[in-house]
């Protein structure tokens, strides 16, 4: 089934807007759903595993399955968030092009790797190499866009998810077409495209939840809890241990003030997959519920967490920045790691990193400016605008200050348990109240 209306995403990304018509977390927002080759549907991710180590013992010329064991440990690390299972599969995918360079399964699994570290100009080159090896296939389409989206070329991107979903409209292709109308502010079809990535289903069962959990965020993202909880209990109904899921409801019980439940849905998450970004919502809960001390604890342990994705080669660069400024760590470092975030992949997203990181070192003019860069696609995105506000009042632009804070809030009251207060606290100190939003649309307060 096609999506009504792709057809015109791209000609109007080109002149700056989707029409009718893809995180931190987003739940990777550059790799949306990154599917697989070589995993059976009826077979768990561990049993494919199991079976492919098992044939390349008795048989380790058997490339089929070096290339179908290199996608199943990237299938696993999505799985428990393990990052060491990275170099496992640069190992065996270095082996399988070094017999066959026009391996495309393993070109396409290089790709995957690449995005999953972070290294966006390498999996845009592996992307375009699996394109050229397999140019009927829609995988390495999805590869090329989504480093696209990170190196900031986004009509670029929108060219290479149109061609993708008319090729093949499935999960993989619909979650991108999704990301690509929430990034130029089409809130409403980014909905209606990830609904439809649900509707089809994945090649893996934690594939189909974490599109789920992806909806669910675009509910949430918007101020809809009672949607966005929906969501994460639909994903928990297969697996009541999935890592995203749970973190998912914890964040809305924290939005709504239930930090009890929130900590110990965090704790679940945490226990199942310490992902930097749940530890993260679990310190911030902490935080919001007056436990500085263990606040402060669990954000030691995100900041190890990092390092441990770092030592396997991802680069966090953007990721350490974001949280060091949020929590006012080591900025002179957090400011470094900015500038090379911008300089490695000058997203919009790192755009609004350095903005505030900018900011919270005391370079309000400069902020001013990365924040500008940082909207210019139109995304309504809550954390963004407040951003953007924060700058202008401190610079003395209340007019501006109240208008960017106040759209903050419009657009999601709930959008951190850290600075949702902080805007409407601002807004205040700017003599105007703030907008009462978000009441009567899925189950406020």
């Amino acid at each position: 089934m096609k999506v009504h209306s792709v057809q015109t995403i791209a000609a109007a990304a080109v002149m700056g807007t989707i029409v009718a018509a893809c995180g931190p977390s987003a739940a990777d927002q550059a790799n949306p759903v990154a599917s697989h080759t070589g995993l059976a549907i009826s077979l768990k991710t561990d049993d494919v595993i199991a079976r492919d180590q098992a044939r390349i013992r008795q048989h380790p010329d058997d490339w089929k399955s070096v290339d179908e064991l290199a996608a199943a440990y990237l299938q696993k690390e999505r799985e428990v968030g393990d990052p060491s299972y990275y170099p496992k599969v640069e190992t065996l995918l270095k082996q399988a092009l070094a017999h066959d360079p026009d391996d495309a399964d393993a070109a396409t699994s290089m790709g995957l790797l690449a995005l999953a570290r972070h290294e966006f100009v390498g999996a845009l080159q592996w992307g375009n190499r699996a394109r050229q090896l397999d140019p009927a296939g829609a995988r390495p389409l999805g590869i090329i866009g989504d480093a696209q989206i990170e190196l900031g070329r986004y009509a670029q991107a929108v060219q290479t998810f149109q061609t993708m979903v008319d090729r093949r409209p499935d999960l993989s292709s619909y979650a991108r077409v999704s990301y690509a109308r929430e990034l130029f502010g089409d809130v409403d079809g980014a909905i209606s495209a990830m609904k439809q990535a649900v509707e089809a289903g994945g090649p893996s069962p934690e594939n189909s939840a974490y599109t789920r959990v992806l909806l669910a965020n675009l509910y949430f993202n918007s101020g809809r809890l009672a949607e966005a909880e929906a969501e994460h209990r639909r994903a928990l109904f297969d697996d009541p241990r999935y890592a995203y899921a749970l973190a998912g409801l914890a964040r809305v019980e924290a939005a709504r003030g239930h930090y009890g439940p929130a900590i110990e849905r965090y704790r679940q998450a945490v226990e199942t997959y310490p992902l930097p970004d749940f530890v993260i919502g679990l310190g911030d809960a902490y935080a919001a519920a007056g436990d500085q001390h263990r606040a402060a604890q669990t954000y030691d342990l995100a900041a190890a967490e990092q390092q441990l994705y770092r030592a396997n080669g991802v680069d966090l660069d953007a990721e350490l920045a974001l949280f060091d400024a949020d929590h006012r760590r080591d900025l002179p470092g957090a400011l470094a790691a900015a500038r090379r975030a911008i300089a490695a992949r000058p997203s919009v997203r790192s755009a609004d990193t350095l903005a505030w990181t900018l900011y919270q070192a005391g370079d309000d003019a400069a902020a001013l400016a990365a924040s500008s860069q940082a909207i210019r696609l139109g995304t309504k995105d809550a954390g963004m605008y407040f951003h953007q506000g924060m700058i202008e009042a401190r610079l003395g632009q209340a007019s501006a200050a109240r208008a960017d804070l106040q759209t903050a809030l419009r657009v999601n009251p709930y959008f951190s348990v850290l600075w949702s207060p902080v805007a409407r606290q601002t807004l205040a100190s700017l003599n105007l109240p703030p907008p009462l939003t978000g009441q009567g649309r899925g189950g406020g307060l």
